[in-house]
């Protein structure tokens, strides 16, 4: 039986780099922080002592070093689950997949993978540049029902529920549910973050209610969504890439884990006057952290 993964589904570059983020497998911490904007990894880096290696493809821009002496990388993934689901299956392949034969490596490993990235908030107690941690994720993009397996790692009970106290429209991809890692979130949270369950939509607009010249679906979506409430939990804010990073990693045997800034409350209408300054403080808090 032929065990190699074919060309076609495994592309890489003529260097022998992986095909989107042009990365090898010794550039890359067993610690990485995920990012959106591509600016924002220069920005994280410049905490760094020392920088080894910095990688660009398109948006994907990866810089390696060390902070304080623990090894970490910083990628942008750019905006949305689809750019997560390159990511995360690059990232789990420069660990776990032999590049140059081709070949599933036996032993795997784990990588630690925390999104730092910006969020609206959905209750209106939540106030603007407030630190939120997801504890769990929602994920309205339908990207996990392509994968098999996916419900073994869902919270089934809390899809359905959310399902039916919304009337989910059948035309929609049906979300799904999945939890953070529960030793990077007790390694991360304090007193200072909010933990919540977040929404990743598979766009900014419609997606997440905001209409401009287009009507949306069902009008009444963010205010089902605010006061629907599931073991006396309920759902905080909307984003735009965590429920993808949670469910492939639980998948791929990762540990993730995303933090946000408050930018905007939909419900209060508030929005940050400059959250730039807060996310250098939030980044911050973040790499010390991580080398505790």
């Amino acid at each position: 039986m032929n065990n190699k993964i074919a060309p076609s589904e495994l592309i890489l570059n003529t260097d022998g780099s992986i095909f989107h983020l042009h990365l090898q497998p010794h550039q890359i911490a067993g610690d990485i922080i995920l990012v959106g904007d591509p600016d924002r990894v220069e920005m994280i880096a410049g905490f760094f002592d020392v920088v080894e290696f910095k990688v660009q493809n398109r948006e994907f821009v990866t810089i390696t070093g060390f902070y304080k002496g623990k090894r970490i990388s910083v990628v942008s993934t750019g905006i949305g689950t689809d750019n997560i689901d390159i990511v995360v299956n690059e990232l789990d392949a420069l660990v776990n997949i032999d590049l140059q034969t081709r070949e599933i490596k036996p032993d795997k490993t784990c990588l630690n993978i925390i999104r730092i990235g910006t969020s609206g908030a959905l209750q209106g107690d939540i106030p603007v540049d407030a630190f939120l941690i997801s504890r769990k994720a929602i994920g309205f993009d339908g990207l996990m029902n392509f994968y098999a397996r996916r419900e073994e790692f869902a919270d089934l009970e809390f899809e359905n529920a959310f399902k039916t106290s919304t009337g989910w429209n059948s035309l929609l991809a049906s979300p799904y549910v999945v939890d953070c890692n529960d030793d990077l979130y007790n390694k991360i949270t304090d007193g200072e973050f909010i933990s919540g369950i977040t929404i990743s939509a598979p766009g900014f607009y419609g997606p997440q209610g905001r209409e401009l010249r287009l009507n949306i679906i069902d009008r009444n979506i963010n205010d089902k969504i605010e006061s629907f409430r599931f073991n006396q939990m309920k759902i905080t804010n909307y984003e735009m890439e965590c429920s993808a990073i949670y469910g492939l990693s639980k998948l791929l045997g990762h540990h993730a884990l995303t933090v946000c800034i408050i930018i905007a409350n939909r419900i209060t209408h508030d929005a940050s006057i400059d959250y730039k300054p807060v996310m250098k403080r939030l980044v911050n808090k973040i790499l010390d952290k991580l080398i505790q």
